[in-house]
C-alpha cells in the first residue's frame, strides 16, 4: 500500500516585512535634473543647411529654451511641432529630438505647414 505524508499548511502564512529604504530626495532631484538637462535637440543636415542658408542665428540660451519647450510638448503628446520665434520657425520632431528645417519668420509668413500636431510660440 502506498504510503502517504500530509503537511500541514498554516492559514496565515508568514509575511516578511521589508524595511523601505529611506530615499535622499536631494540625491534624486539632483540625478533628475541632471538627467533633464541632457535633453538636446539635434539639427538634422538639411536644417542646418537651413539654418546656414538663410542666415539664422539662434543663441544658445535661446536653444536652451526650444528644447526645454520641445520636451515639454513631447511630453503632452505632441510628436511634430511648429515652434515660432522671433526671427525663425522650426519644425521639430519631439519623437526623435530633431530639428527638421528650418526658415526666417518673413518667409515662415507666405508657407502653409501641414503634418504638425502643436505649435510653440516663444
Amino acid at each position: 500500500m502506498d504510503k502517504f505524508s500530509i503537511h500541514r499548511v498554516p492559514l496565515h502564512p508568514s509575511i516578511r516585512t521589508v524595511q523601505p529604504k529611506p530615499i535622499n530626495t536631494q540625491q534624486s532631484f539632483k540625478a533628475h535634473l541632471q538627467e533633464a538637462s541632457k535633453h538636446e535637440l539635434k539639427v538634422s543636415k538639411h536644417a542646418n543647411e537651413r539654418i546656414i542658408e538663410r542666415k539664422i542665428n539662434i543663441s544658445e540660451q535661446e536653444w536652451q529654451v526650444v528644447s526645454d519647450k520641445v520636451f515639454e510638448a513631447h511630453s503632452k503628446g505632441v510628436k511634430q511641432p511648429l515652434v515660432l520665434m522671433d526671427q525663425a520657425a522650426l519644425i521639430v520632431s519631439a519623437k526623435n529630438a530633431t530639428v527638421i528645417t528650418a526658415m526666417d519668420r518673413t518667409e515662415a509668413k507666405q508657407q502653409l505647414f501641414t503634418n504638425i500636431d502643436g505649435t510653440i510660440v516663444l
